[in-house]
């Protein structure tokens, strides 16, 4: 009885590729396995007719001896080009481990023939906030800080075992980490139960650190904030983090910065802004006042008539950001102050000028009651 052709047997086509043959081969491995279909000759002949033709389909230069031949070329007493020794065992020897390899990370557990696994894993990093005021974030400073952290147990030097022993490879999994479960059908894959997946077990742990190859410690940190940093920015403190796990490598130190509130200016980038209070006589006849900087003081003219609200910039006085080219400027928004605890006389010579006002002396006034009028239609 004549062959049928493998490409045809897997339900793909000629210019497959090897991804693409292997997922139809693993598809039909699971509808016609045996363990699905007990006592079901039709499907144990379907299941021994796709692993065939994936064992050479799978296989590149058998593949090309199929092609350029067909089944004599590799086929096993026929002598040919790509003839190779014969499948055997069928579905009885047939390894079903490779399937779940795909599905459960195809790291074995003990007697699977897996891998195995790398038990040496890399710190956590770890994460400070710091306050600093905002003339340090401008002009940088260095400062001192102090973490608790994870670090190599001294004694054991990160074993975890008792001085002159050593940790022994776990009989359960055999150093894997990992155990295979067989259920019927399936077979499961999970954490060795004895070893908690580190593949070793410590007989005699170490004193120091109980065997858990790293002690909690405080250490102090030289830190160096650059100048122009902000809110949010962070600084990497790189294998300052807790130490690894078995030999692996430190995890980093991110120092968070934060600002503190200033009682003069608030921050809006790489600018400046500060409320500059004027009095009612300065802002309307004029004058010049003094204003802070974090350089120390300026001068601003303060205009004849000046409003409220009005917004006075100085150029380069803000702040230079880490990224930034040039420094900020400095916004002083003005704010009118009405006088307080006024006496007799003051009242007097306030309700005499108001008398004299006319309404042009308050043309936003006006602009304002002409608008109403407008909106009630009077």
């Amino acid at each position: 009885m004549s062959k049928r052709d493998y490409y045809e047997i897997l339900g793909v086509a000629k210019n497959a590729s090897d991804d693409e043959i292997k997922k139809a081969y693993r598809k039909l491995a699971m509808k016609h396995h045996p363990d699905r279909n007990p006592d079901d000759k039709t499907a144990e002949e379907k299941f021994k007719e796709a692993k065939e033709a994936y064992e050479v389909l799978s296989d590149s230069d058998k593949r090309a001896a199929y092609d350029q031949f067909g089944h004599e070329g590799v086929n096993p007493q026929g002598g040919g080009p790509g003839g190779f020794s014969g499948f055997g065992g069928g579905a009885a020897g047939f390894d079903f481990s490779d399937i779940f390899e795909g599905i459960f990370g195809g790291a074995a557990g003990a007697g699977g023939g897996g891998r195995g696994r790398s038990n040496v894993y890399r710190g956590a990093d770890l994460r400070y906030n710091l306050e600093i005021t905002l003339e340090e974030a401008a002009r940088g400073t260095e400062t001192k800080i102090r973490i608790p952290t994870l670090e190599e147990c001294d004694t054991c030097h990160g074993t975890g075992a008792k001085a002159g022993t050593q940790p022994q490879t776990c009989p359960t999994c055999q150093g894997h980490g990992q155990v295979r479960m067989q259920q019927g059908f399936f077979s499961i894959q999970q954490t060795c139960p004895r070893c908690h997946g580190t593949g070793k077990i410590i007989a005699e742990p170490c004193s120091a650190c109980h065997g858990q190859g790293r002690v909690k410690k405080h250490k102090t940190l030289s830190v160096k904030i650059p100048s122009g940093v902000d809110e949010g920015d962070r600084i990497r403190l790189a294998g300052e983090g807790e130490a690894g796990v078995n030999g692996g490598p430190a995890g980093d130190l991110y120092v968070m910065i934060h600002l503190k509130a200033h009682q003069l200016f608030t921050r809006d980038g790489d600018d400046l802004h500060c409320e500059m209070p004027v009095s009612f006589a300065t802002a309307a006849l004029g004058g010049e006042i003094e204003i802070p900087t974090l350089e120390g003081q300026a001068r601003i003219k303060i205009p004849a008539e000046t409003q409220g609200g009005k917004v006075f910039r100085l150029r380069s006085k803000g702040i230079k950001g880490v990224r930034s080219n040039a420094a900020g400027d400095l916004l002083c928004h003005v704010v009118v102050e009405t006088p307080v605890k006024l006496s007799s006389r003051q009242k007097e010579l306030l309700r005499e000028f108001e008398s004299l006002s006319q309404q042009n002396n308050n043309p936003k006034a006006q602009s304002f009651m002409d608008r109403v009028k407008e909106f009630f239609g009077q």
